[in-house]
């Protein structure tokens, strides 16, 4: 490599010690140069987002800090050995992250596929080939029915895309240790899937009680934590042998999806490749991104971050408040992520006539059909009992939280202004 070009004096500068067992070492150099939008394309054709709908993958999940562009950006300019790139971001990320091992993928719903797919056959070449193609493999997936979720997909066609076979246990509101047990104890079980997600249904697991039971069984335990990146440290603790987590959302990488524990499962999950895993692989600015975010975010401050969160959504809280009509008030993330969203009540809000749900969902409707496109949280709107319209203000400006403000003083006095 050119001595111009390497290493790069603006990026997350990566040392390798290939073949060897010592943790790469990462230094932070100088961004010199900052990336300029180019709003020609959104001036002509793409209308401007506001996304207070929290890392939602249709607006384009988050925001990167500079250092995370700069090294994403700067890997575009050279050429890696893939497997030395993988080993060393692997193993940086996985002492970063408290856990055994990791690997990096293309996404977490590609992590869920690859990973079930790697606790069925292991780094076995012929059945890797083999996939999706299961026969005479275990192909069993247990999966409690309130973590059948949907992300843009139902969960089990991410599980069936590997060969493997869901099998729902419980119902929406209830799943006991029992029941997971007994299905993990039956012919051809591979794994126990948990969802960590706001998503899931109101039954509750206790994922430890969980993992026991599937272990007592000699079957993987897999966790899909998604967002629950803070609480990577929670999940590992379950003795899951497998944590999915988003590279992209409050880490804000660019695309990808971490798979962290066993060892000897996470070298089954890259030997995936050779397999199905082919189109789900992970690329140089994706593994150099990831790095650099993780990097970030064992830098970042916690209880800074907290409170800029919190002067935020006190804020927007006291506004809205003052608006006639509206009642809002700050509550915590329901799975225990650190901050809090805005949630505004409207069932005493008369809008062109119409009152409770009526009102949210065309507020909703509003702020999202306006210049900018407001989006929000909008999956209690329906609420017959209690209509709710949920913000997040985690990844948005001031300006940014001041013209969602302004826009709802502008559709609460004066509907026709719509």
């Amino acid at each position: 490599m050119a001595a111009s070009y390497w290493p790069p004096n603006c990026w997350t500068r990566l040392f390798f010690q290939i073949n060897k067992c010592e943790t790469v070492h990462f230094k932070e150099g100088v961004v010199k140069e900052r990336s300029t939008w180019n709003p020609s394309l959104c001036q002509t054709s793409i209308r401007r987002v506001i996304n207070a709908r929290g890392t939602f993958t249709p607006l384009g999940v988050s925001r990167s800090p500079e250092s995370v562009c700069a090294a994403t950006a700067e890997a575009l300019r050279h050429h890696f050995k893939m497997e030395e790139l993988h080993d060393a971001v692997g193993r940086n990320i996985a002492v970063m992250m408290g856990a055994k091992s990791a690997a990096v993928v293309h996404c977490t719903a590609a992590a869920i596929t690859i990973t079930v797919a790697a606790s069925m056959v292991g780094t076995d070449v012929q059945q890797i080939a083999q996939l999706p193609d299961s026969s005479g493999i275990k192909n069993v997936v247990v999966l409690p029915r309130a973590h059948a979720v949907n992300y843009g997909h139902q969960i089990q066609q991410a599980i069936r895309m590997s060969g493997a076979k869901p099998v729902l246990v419980g119902t929406s509101d209830s799943c006991t240790i029992a029941e997971i047990a007994d299905a993990c104890a039956q012919e051809g079980a591979t794994c126990l899937l948990l969802v960590s997600s706001r998503l899931t249904g109101a039954a509750e697991i206790d994922f430890g009680e969980a993992v026991l039971a599937a272990h007592s069984c000699g079957i993987d335990v897999i966790i899909d934590g998604a967002a629950q990146d803070f609480r990577i440290a929670e999940l590992l603790a379950t003795g899951a042998d497998a944590v999915l987590v988003s590279g992209q959302k409050y880490l804000a990488g660019p695309t990808s999806g971490l798979v962290l524990g066993r060892p000897d499962l996470i070298a089954a999950v890259r030997a995936q490749e050779k397999g199905i895993g082919r189109g789900m692989k992970v690329s140089k600015e994706a593994l150099l991104g990831v790095h650099a975010a993780v990097e970030f975010r064992q830098k970042l401050k916690l209880e800074d971050w907290v409170l800029t969160n919190r002067t935020k959504v006190d804020h927007a809280v006291g506004r809205l408040a003052a608006m006639p009509g509206v009642h809002a008030i700050a509550v915590s993330d329901p799975t225990g992520l650190p901050f809090d969203r805005v949630h505004v009540t409207v069932d005493c809000l008369a809008l062109n006539g119409k009152r409770g749900c009526a009102a949210a969902v065309q507020i909703v409707a509003d702020l999202k059909g306006g210049n900018p496109s407001i989006w929000a949280m909008d999956h209690k709107a329906n609420n017959l009992d209690r209509p709710e319209i949920i913000l997040e203000l985690v990844q948005l400006s001031d300006a940014e939280i001041e013209t969602i403000l302004r826009r709802f003083d502008e559709l609460l006095r004066s509907p026709s202004s719509r």
